[in-house]
């Protein structure tokens, strides 16, 4: 029968999650102190930033250090299970915040529920909150978007997903594609939607910029470095009606727009759903460009 090591807080045969501070290591709790001293196995997104969260809490431990990273987390699921039957106490971590949020983990997460092995869950630092609170911006109700695509057709497809989203919008994003998305965001969202850049959250030169969409964009002209969290506004409830969006598709009918682009400017621009503008520009009299 599984028992309890002499003064450790972690049961036998259950998988822990925890999360690691976002930057400053004074938001460490007391439970993940714990947690990584008493572990037999800790399994690391990279066992080197792991080792230096160990050094920098003064944590002695006699764990097992493992990788756990996006690369080989499906080949280290059989594993962690097997450990884990054998009475061992794993403990999963991340570079910084939840793992299996933006982070290895998901897939480690699914296989024990599958395998109804218990799960624990440590809490902590998370700069989805952090900077949903910072921006200013409504809090009531919000949605996580992680990390946006790479690609730029990819992330205009998923920010033009969220035109018409009315509620708090957070997404991560890296400081040499910030400024590429903030345009996308201006073009899709239009320029004077309120938002919030976050920049190293919780660490020594923690930065918030806070304006308009269009405003943020001319601050990225310049290099932003960091881990980045973007907090948008939500669309505000449309007050447009039919003769508005009939007026603003015949207007950009009349420069040559093509059917598809005037039906996605006139959602972004007029906070209108696509099946609303689309059912309206059946009847506008989109010409083919000359040449075509």
């Amino acid at each position: 029968m599984s028992t309890l090591k002499p003064g450790s807080t972690l049961k036998p045969g259950v998988l822990y999650v925890a999360a690691t501070p976002i930057g400053n290591i004074h938001d460490a709790s007391q439970h993940l102190i714990s947690a990584l001293r008493d572990a037999d196995v800790i399994a690391c997104e990279d066992t080197r930033k792991t080792k230096f969260l160990l050094n920098a809490l003064e944590i002695s431990t006699q764990a097992k250090l493992m990788s756990h990273h996006e690369h080989n987390e499906r080949e280290r699921i059989p594993q962690i299970l097997q450990m884990i039957q054998d009475d061992k106490t794993v403990l999963v971590v991340s570079d910084a915040g939840m793992p299996a949020v933006s982070d290895p983990g998901f897939p480690l997460v699914q296989a024990v529920v599958a395998a109804n092995i218990p799960i624990s869950v440590i809490p902590g630092a998370s700069a989805v909150t952090t900077a949903l609170v910072l921006s200013g911006l409504p809090t009531d109700r919000f949605v996580f978007e992680g990390f946006l695509p790479r690609k730029s057709g990819e992330r205009k497809k998923q920010l033009q997903s969220l035109a018409q989203e009315h509620r708090t919008i957070v997404v991560f994003e890296s400081g040499h594609r910030v400024k590429d998305s903030l345009e996308n965001m201006v073009e899709i969202f239009g320029g004077n939607r309120k938002a919030a850049l976050c920049r190293e959250l919780t660490k020594t030169y923690e930065e918030v910029i806070r304006g308009s969409l269009a405003e943020l964009v001319s601050r990225a002209q310049e290099e932003i470095l960091g881990e980045i969290t973007l907090v948008i506004a939500g669309a505000e409830p449309s007050t447009a009606t039919e003769a508005d969006i009939r007026q603003e598709l015949e207007r950009l009918a009349m420069a040559g727009t093509g059917k598809k682009e005037a039906i996605s400017e006139v959602c972004s621009r007029l906070s209108v759903s696509k099946r609303e503008v689309f059912d309206i520009a059946l009847s506008v009299d989109f010409k083919p460009l000359s040449g075509a």
